[in-house]
């Protein structure tokens, strides 16, 4: 059972290692108050530099080819003609998908960017979640991992064992940014930053710095990562991703953004085509397949429940990269 892209081979990934970057330090910013129109413009960060970034340093290990998407996807209007919606994909020789959404709109700014590997491969997904306001921002950036971490001891160690410095290292930057239920953390790494701060330009240095140090080390894993063979574990790793899938297009919290500034219909068909997708092609279990326990008895998805009734206001993780789950859960 092969699954991947025809042409390509795996030995195109160059390994050429890449330098982190330097230790950072805080610096102080102004407690000003600004009105609003003064913080976009004094403030506002370009994510598109962000996305140049990734595809430089990707182009740079690996052959990118446009995804088919790309043809139906590449920008949109909101329907008021205020906003604009930008999007890029591509795929390569261990990637099954790449893609990046920006949407920019006189009072927001948001990125979407996310790397699925190929099938072949049990690399974590990398993923960056990013909303910028005026006065707030709410990120989250990660690499999601495929398998589980909480019971799978050897999948944690293989992936995230010499990562959690790296985590630790953006911690004293990135607060934990409130509660998260327990069955959003099971998709989430130890070395997850998921914050929220205020604008400042300080505050964006700090996050680029830490999307940079976080791609080089995804690019680094996908280089290393042996092309799989065992057509069980190819499956496996596939309904792990169409798990993954299914979950975030059912619960993605950007859908509101994206129906008030598309409309219904097209924000449906570019979460399920284009954000997530495969959701409707690598897989035919549906969200109540895979979490019973969020579907109530019309199957429709508990906005309300959790698979088991917890959820996590601080970091659910120690300094170690150990989950505590039941010690912080309530």
């Amino acid at each position: 059972m092969e699954i991947g892209f025809g042409g390509y081979s795996s030995s195109s990934f160059c390994l050429r290692r890449k330098l982190l970057l330097p230790p950072l330090t805080r610096t102080a910013t102004s407690t000003g108050s600004l009105n609003k129109s003064t913080c976009i413009r004094s403030f506002s960060v370009s994510y598109k530099k962000f996305v140049e970034f990734a595809l430089d340093e990707t182009r740079s290990r690996t052959h990118l080819l446009p995804s088919p998407l790309q043809e139906k996807f590449s920008f949109m209007k909101s329907k008021d003609g205020k906003g604009r919606l930008s999007m890029l994909s591509f795929e390569a020789a261990k990637i099954r998908l790449l893609r990046s959404l920006i949407i920019e709109t006189e009072t927001m700014q948001v990125l979407d960017f996310t790397v699925f590997p190929a099938a072949e491969y049990d690399v974590p997904i990398f993923c960056a979640n990013f909303f910028t306001s005026a006065k707030t921002n709410i990120v989250v950036l990660d690499l999601n991992p495929l398998h589980d971490i909480i019971n799978q001891y050897e999948y944690k160690e293989k992936y995230f064992k010499s990562l959690i410095p790296l985590g630790l290292k953006y911690t004293e930057f990135f607060p934990w940014g409130g509660k998260l239920t327990s069955e959003s953390i099971q998709f989430f790494s130890p070395i997850v930053i998921w914050t929220k701060f205020t604008s400042s330009p300080q505050n964006y240095d700090i996050l680029y710095s830490a999307f940079r140090d976080y791609y080089k080390v995804w690019l680094e894993l996908i280089c290393k990562a042996v092309k799989e063979s065992d057509e069980s574990q190819i499956f496996h790793n596939l309904e792990a991703q169409h798990r993954y899938l299914t979950w975030r297009a059912e619960t993605d919290p950007g859908q509101g953004i994206l129906k008030k500034l598309i409309g219904d219909k097209l924000a449906k068909d570019m979460l399920r085509s284009f954000l997530f997708n495969g959701v409707d092609e690598l897989g035919s279990k549906t969200f109540k397949d895979y979490f019973p326990h969020n579907c109530s008895e019309e199957e429709t998805l508990n906005k309300k429940g959790n698979i088991f009734g917890k959820s996590f206001e601080n970091r659910p993780w120690n300094a170690r990269g150990e989950f505590l789950g039941a010690e912080l859960a309530f």
